[in-house]
């Protein structure tokens, strides 16, 4: 295959870099389109508990989780102060008047104690954006200057997941640009100094470019099918610069070795398809298929993953060994025009990188020893992980989301946007069941880490009704069932909030419940994930032997490498636990450790 590869590239040059140029402009301007039809969500397992539970919430009671908090600050008077009260209720009437709001709801309208600071300085009006998630981000974008205020009577600041997210999503959009802007010229730099010729320098820069449109475009197809999150446009970039980089290494290197061992052009591009093009197909075959194993996950996010992973990876393979392979031919000894200086080739058997590796072979157990106890000295942190999901502490702590979530951490003894909801469909009208329901409100209540249970009968903490069903309380009843909504002091994404939501399912009930929320999102979104790692390790584990099998014709090449993998990969999670999780250099790097670790970016590593 690769011989007739190799002849086709040299004989058919002109065609094939025409070809390519054709295809390349076609593709751009098909993929051009393709930012406006990627999704901004795909963090759920669509057949989760909490997710069927919060279809129900909303198909049978019209209720939804809140993703809009204004938090609403009284300086100098509690919010129970007729003019500030009147300000509150004006408001809540404001923000339920704005297209595209359901279920708003505020101190003032409820009297609700779960939506009020400790010290009375404060309260929360919340609300509900409908819609997809594209309708949300914009939405949001609109309301959040409209509502944000400094007045003499209230404050106004703009929270809420709806808020966090959108401002999660344009920190990472523009770290990514000053991250690409720095990296770019910095990678040309490296490429000058590894080829010492600005036209070799180039050459993986184009063979990036080409790999990265195509890959634009794919993922433009695959819109039309299914959902691709629009988070995989970062990995379109990062590793189709990257793996053409490395396979231009390939191709380039040994082709100059080729020119300089005295053949021509056409032969030195077929002896080096033959042998480097041959190892830049397996390699981009391994890679694909490793990728592969992220579609094992109902998460289109991390699907998405796959559907970009494997484009650009087959792409940047193919214009490495097809493209790039013709390009040298019409380039031929002027690979090395515009050089900087004149390289100096090692001769075979010397060179700083030969003495490393004869002097590993002929001490291969003490290397092996050193560093197999690194990699597991680093390691040991990985031993305390704790998997969770990101949060408001990812935004600077000066971003306006983080600020209002910090401040009603501090400030709210519960905080009633992020309070699970426990639902209850198919018994029949709720009205008929008041007692039962009240006793599961007072055994709910009666749990570690609940501030407080709303139900249809009322109020209720440590066991005992607090406060009687008013007219906020019709909000749980339904035609063919309720749903009651559980107050924790707990962080939502938290190893407490985690075993909450473990309580609450564990709890005997009067009927049959699902639960819903975010640390109950969490909770599925965990179980959903690692229930697969082991089909998905195993995925990679075979695809990762039985390549190198073909390649080496070894047993023992294959297992060497799965091992060392996880070692390295061990270590890799250790050093993120150690710095990530605990908060070592945290204030160095500037960030907040929130105990734990995102759990898709463990899939992801």
């Amino acid at each position: 295959m690769f011989d007739w590869l190799a002849v086709m590239v040299s004989t058919r040059r002109r065609w094939v870099l025409a070809g390519t140029l054709v295809a390349s402009i076609l593709a751009g301007i098909f993929g051009g389109g393709v930012v406006d039809l990627l999704s901004s969500g795909g963090f759920e397992d669509p057949g989760a508990e909490s997710v069927l539970a919060a279809e129900a919430l909303e198909e049978d009671f019209g209720a939804r989780e809140p993703n809009l908090i204004l938090l609403v600050t009284a300086p100098g008077a509690p919010v129970d102060n007729p003019q500030v009260a009147q300000a509150g209720v004006k408001l809540t009437q404001e923000l339920a008047a704005e297209a595209g709001l359901e279920g708003v709801l505020s101190y003032w309208s409820t009297g609700a104690s779960s939506l009020v600071s400790d010290d009375g300085s404060q309260a929360l009006v919340l609300g509900t954006i409908t819609g997809s998630e594209e309708r949300i981000d914009a939405r949001i974008a609109e309301l959040a200057p409209n509502f944000r205020r400094d007045g003499s009577v209230i404050d106004v600041e703009v929270g809420g997941p709806a808020q966090v997210f959108a401002q999660v999503s344009t920190t990472v959009e523009e770290d990514l640009v000053r991250a690409e802007t720095i990296a770019f010229p910095i990678t040309l730099v490296l490429l000058v100094l590894v080829f010492g010729s600005l036209v070799s320098a180039f050459l993986p820069l184009i063979v990036g470019g080409i790999a990265i449109v195509g890959a634009l475009a794919v993922l433009r197809m695959i819109t039309g099918f299914t959902d691709v999150s629009v988070f995989a446009l970062n990995l379109v970039t990062m590793l189709g610069l990257g793996l053409a980089i490395d396979y231009s290494l390939f191709v380039v290197s040994r082709f100059r070795e080729e020119l300089a061992g005295g053949h021509e052009p056409r032969e030195a591009i077929a002896r080096t398809v033959r042998t480097a093009g041959r190892t830049v197909a397996f390699s981009a075959l391994t890679v694909a298929l490793s990728l592969a194993a992220l579609m094992v996950f109902p998460l289109y996010f991390l699907r998405s993953f796959a559907y970009a992973g494997i484009a650009v990876v087959i792409l940047a393979a193919v214009v490495a060994i097809v493209f790039l392979p013709a390009l040298l031919v019409v380039l031929g000894p002027r690979i090395d025009s515009l050089s900087l200086w004149k390289r100096r080739r090692t001769p075979v058997g010397e060179g700083f990188w030969h003495t490393i590796a004869t002097g590993v072979m002929r001490h291969p157990i003490p290397f092996a020893t050193i560093v197999i106890a690194l990699l597991l000295v680093f390691g040991v942190p990985f031993l305390g992980v704790d998997w969770g999901s990101a949060d408001d502490r990812v935004l600077p702590a000066d971003t306006s989301s983080r600020v209002v979530s910090d401040k009603i951490r501090q400030n709210f003894s519960t905080n009633e946007a992020t309070a699970l909801s426990v639902v209850a469909t198919g018994f029949g009208d709720p009205t008929q069941r008041t007692t039962e329901i009240e006793h599961y409100a007072s055994d709910l209540s009666r749990l570690q880490g609940v501030a407080a249970v709303s139900a249809l009968t009322g109020t209720y903490a440590d066991g005992q009704r607090v406060a009687p069903s008013d007219a906020s309380s019709k909000r749980f009843a339904g035609t063919d069932g309720t749903w009651l909504s559980v107050g924790s002091n707990r962080e939502a994404y938290s190893v407490g909030g985690e075993a909450l939501v473990d309580d609450i399912r564990s709890l005997e009930g009067p009927f049959e419940t699902q639960v819903t929320g975010q640390s109950a999102d969490l909770v599925d979104l965990k179980q959903s994930l690692f229930d697969r790692v082991p089909i998905a390790a195993g995925m990679i584990a075979v695809t990762t032997f039985v390549l190198l099998f073909l390649v080496f014709g070894s047993v023992l090449v294959p297992i060497k490498a799965i091992v060392l993998n996880l070692l390295s990969l061990t270590a890799t999670f250790g050093v993120a636990v150690w710095v990530f999780q605990e908060g070592h250099s945290s204030g160095t790097l500037d960030f907040t450790a929130t105990g734990s670790l995102e759990v898709t970016s463990a899939i992801l590593m």
